[in-house]
Formats: C-alpha cells, structure tokens, sequence
C-alpha cells in the first residue's frame, strides 16, 4: 500500500482526540496514511496555514470556516467540512469574585440561565452606576461557537456582548492564565480549558454550553474547498480513519487510554486524571459545588460527525446578533455549502468496505 502523507494542524482542545487517536491508535496507518499532527497556538494560525497549503486539513471552528469562506474578518479563505469532529463541550466559566457576587444577586436557581443572566444583568447595571468598568468576557476567537453561545446568554436578560460586556478575544491554553490575571472576568471556551481554570483555584463553571444548546454545532475537519474536489482519496481516507477513531473513542474502557494520548506534552499537556474526567462527563465546578454529571460532555459519536448544512443557519443567526453580517440568501447558501453530508455518506460507504 502506497502511504500518504498529511500534515493536519490542531489546536490543544479536548475535541481534537479524534485526530489524535487515528494517529496513536494506528487507524490512520492502516488507511495508508502517515499522519502528521502539528499543535498551534491560535486559530487565526490554523486557517491560515490551511489557506496556503501548509496544513493540508486542520481542526477548525465551524464558524470559522464560515467566515473565511465567506471572505469576512479580513481573509478570503473557501473551506469545506466533509465531516464534523465533535458536537458539544463548552462550558462558561467565571472568575471567583465575579461568580461569587452573581451567586448573590441571583434570584431563583442559577443553574438556569434565564436566571443567571437577569442576575448579570443586574452586576452589569450596579458596575455602570459605581462608574466602575464593565465586565470582560473572553471567547477563543471571533467567530466561534462560544461567541454565539456568549450572546445567547446575555441576550437572555437584554444584555448584548460587546456593548454591556466587552468582549476579548483569548486562545483556548490561555483562558485560566487570563482569568487569574484579572484581565478577565469570565470565558467560554471547549473543554479541558473550564475544568482546568476551576482545578487551579480561579475560576467557578456556570454553565455549560448544554444548558444554552444541547447538541451544539462546534469543531470540523476543514479542508480548502478546491482539495475537497482534488483530493478525493486523501480526503476519503482520513475520514474513514476518524469515524474508525470514533467507535473506539466511544467505548467507556478506552477513556482511560484516551486520556492519556491527550495528556501528552505535545497534546494538551495536562494532567491525565483531569482529562478523563471530562471524557467521563463527570466536571468540576469549583466555588464549593459538587461535580456536574454530563455524559456525555463531548459528543464524538458518529452521529456528532455529520456536518449538517442546518448548523450554518445557527452560526448565522449568531453572526448577526454579534452586528458581524447581514445576512442574505446567497450568504445563507454559501454558508450552508461548507458542509458536505454527501461526502460524509461517502465516507461512511468507504469505511464499510
């Protein structure tokens, strides 16, 4: 068997596991492919290095993809998913003293949203009455899941992100160093990165991104929309390796090992206890609270993989709340054509042969 060479970029996230066990397991070998994962810092470096051929795939925000497809946030870059890597695990996570002090204004259960957010609308009003500054949130890049997820909640009580709340932009390996630092005043960001600010001492989970959206559109396997139509086998292959990865990812017995491939230097490069506890669903949520059962947190099953041209219409809708695009129906089509549920059927037939 001839073998392939990919060099796919991906950020430290517990979702990239698909990636990296296709590597680790050898489920890529066996589809002739010689895998090269690389870790990035930012996902402006991952769509940009996929735009010039650098990475030949890459671990990639949907909406990210959306956006450079369709030439807003300054790059015109056409990407194409033939198949998503997860649905799910977000979560919010808050500073100490700023989930201390919405603990106290709340009024009901905070685990509601609807009630945590009137409790935030009411810090953000007594913040702009004490002529202190507003609250500062974090998500991990501009066009992102958590973004949308972040306006979803402050819409919730009439609060719009980027106006009551300023909004920064911090990549995922860097959300609990900001919050310790109180450049920050809470962050929505995947999974380990919630669990490891609430691990250090800094931080308390408020929600995750369950409670806004179960099911939630999130990371895909991009690739440039022309290599889609070119690279016909390439593309098949490593699909066929992911969906292999998947039914091993899904299988409680092989947490332990997935935990450990993760946790490796060149991975995410923390502690494998604590990443086996999120694939476990079992998460932290500091501030003196119990852990949260959600399992599963991250969603790797196959049906997570499918990319659904109706997930677009979310990340739109999302857009234009963030005042990022009007909307039209010739958006609404390109949006909705970087995923490609055929290719995905595609891949499903190859991988049963």
């Amino acid at each position: 068997m001839t073998t392939l060479h990919l060099r796919v970029g991906f950020m430290p996230l517990v979702d990239c596991a698909l990636l990296v066990l296709a590597k680790d397991e050898g489920f890529a070998e066996a589809e002739g492919l010689n895998l090269e994962l690389v870790r990035e810092v930012s996902w402006s470096n991952l769509r940009d290095k996929l735009n010039v051929r650098l990475f030949d795939a890459a671990h990639m925000l949907g909406p990210a993809a959306i956006a450079a497809t369709l030439g807003i946030g300054g790059v015109r870059a056409p990407m194409a998913a033939p198949l998503a890597l997860n649905r799910d695990g977000a979560a919010i996570t808050l500073s100490l003293p700023c989930f201390e002090e919405l603990s106290r204004l709340a009024e009901g259960d905070l685990s509601d949203t609807a009630v945590s957010a009137r409790a935030l609308a009411a810090m953000v009003a007594r913040r702009r009455a004490s002529g202190l500054p507003p609250l500062t949130f974090a998500a991990v890049f501009g066009f992102s899941t958590h973004i949308y997820l972040l306006g979803e909640w402050l819409a919730k009580s009439g609060l719009v992100l980027g106006e009551d709340v300023r909004c920064e932009v911090v990549p995922p390996p860097q959300t609990a160093e900001a919050l310790a630092g109180g450049r920050i005043d809470g962050f929505c960001a995947g999974a380990p990165w919630n669990s490891a600010a609430v691990a250090a001492g800094v931080g308390a989970m408020v929600h995750a991104g369950v409670d806004l959206r179960r099911g939630c559109h999130d990371k895909i396997l991009a690739w440039r929309a022309d290599d889609v139509l070119r690279r016909p086998a390439a593309v098949t292959k490593l699909g066929v390796a992911i969906l292999k990865a998947s039914a091993w990812a899904c299988r409680p017995e092989n947490f332990a090992r997935m935990a450990q491939h993760l946790s490796a230097p060149d991975r995410l490069a923390l502690p494998t206890a604590l990443i086996e506890r999120i694939l476990q669903g079992d998460l932290i949520q500091g501030a003196g609270r119990p852990a949260r059962r959600i399992a599963p947190f991250v969603r790797f099953d196959r049906e997570a993989l499918r990319p659904e041209p109706d997930d677009a219409d979310w990340v739109l809708s999302g857009m234009q709340r963030a005042g990022q695009i009007a909307v039209t129906s010739e958006i609404r089509e390109i949006a909705r054509g970087v995923f490609l549920p055929a290719s995905f059927e595609g891949i499903s037939a190859a991988e049963g042969r």
